[in-house]
């Protein structure tokens, strides 16, 4: 096994992994439940880990992370629910606030 990335949030650690896996990468996470030691060690000692199970897909796992992390973000506009009214952003196809679909793909469907 070998530690390929850390990183504060279990949320992004278990994204990660979920891509690596999607790869055909099999890996784990470690360190998913020491917050409750942060202060007596150090605290990037706490952050949760992704391990890869194989050592010698931890370049490839590498070259996965790095587009993975370095990919940009959606460019698509922001939009208002016709719903709700709230604003939402451009990458979401329905309302974070209602569930309502975005106008555009509604029209589509009917």
């Amino acid at each position: 096994m070998k530690k390929v990335y850390s990183h504060e949030s279990i949320v992004t650690i278990n994204h990660l992994r979920n891509l690596l896996e999607a790869q055909g990468i099999p890996a784990m996470v470690r360190n998913d439940r020491l917050f409750g030691v942060l202060g007596e060690v150090p605290f990037m000692e706490c952050w949760p880990q992704l391990w890869v199970l194989d050592d010698l897909q931890a370049d490839y796992a590498g070259q996965v992370l790095h587009e993975a992390m370095s990919a940009p973000d959606s460019e698509a506009p922001e939009w208002r629910c016709p719903a709700c009214g709230e604003h939402v952003e451009g990458h979401f196809a329905v309302c974070w606030n209602c569930g309502a679909g975005h106008p555009d793909e509604r029209s589509a469907q009917d």
